[in-house]
């Protein structure tokens, strides 16, 4: 009979499945980041152009305003679950840094059933909810004279919760490791 390597020295880990399935979370929310980051360069671009356009040609452009929030908007909310992998969301560590990785794997993995959960699920049912109305009206933004659509941009709400809860799965799945373990997965 075949043993592992971690029922070798007498501490069981996952199941196969169980590791497959963070490996994969982990791999789309590695992925995505990278993908989402490239939004920063018609960020910066559309920024550049309207300070050019403004102060040295004294013709302001009436589209870099929207496009500016629009696309800093999705940076942020499409980035999301890349930050939650690479344990970038704020964390207050006064107390936690001195707590035993059991303790700290505990309290997360609470946390995350807890607050995260119904708090992601919830984002993703409102922003579902808010994108499919703006696009059965073809909402457009009141915001300035050009009036772009706005509803693509509101696709971006559930898609984010989406990357965040499924990333959230994996940190859980992490998480309740720690807290029975001791270690990282």
């Amino acid at each position: 009979m075949a043993t592992s390597a971690h029922s070798q020295v007498g501490m069981a880990g996952p199941p196969p499945a169980v590791l497959e399935i963070v490996r994969v979370i982990d791999a789309i929310s590695e992925w995505s980041g990278r993908v989402f980051c490239w939004l920063i360069f018609p960020l910066v671009g559309s920024l550049t152009y309207e300070v050019l356009a403004r102060y040295v040609f004294g013709a302001p452009t009436i589209w870099a305003y929207d496009l500016s929030y629009m696309l800093y908007g999705s940076h942020f909310m499409l980035g999301s679950a890349y930050t939650l992998l690479k344990g970038g969301h704020i964390r207050t560590d006064i107390f936690y840094q001195n707590w035993s990785p059991r303790t700290q794997g505990t309290v997360d993995a609470l946390l995350y059933l807890l607050l995260f959960f119904p708090g992601i699920l919830f984002f993703f049912w409102m922003g579902s909810t808010e994108a499919l109305h703006s696009w059965a009206i073809g909402e457009r933004s009141d915001a300035s004279p050009w009036r772009p659509i706005v509803y693509p941009l509101k696709l971006v709400l559930p898609f984010s919760a989406l990357l965040l809860l499924l990333q959230g799965v994996s940190e859980f799945i992490k998480s309740a490791h720690r807290a029975k373990w001791g270690r990282a997965l």
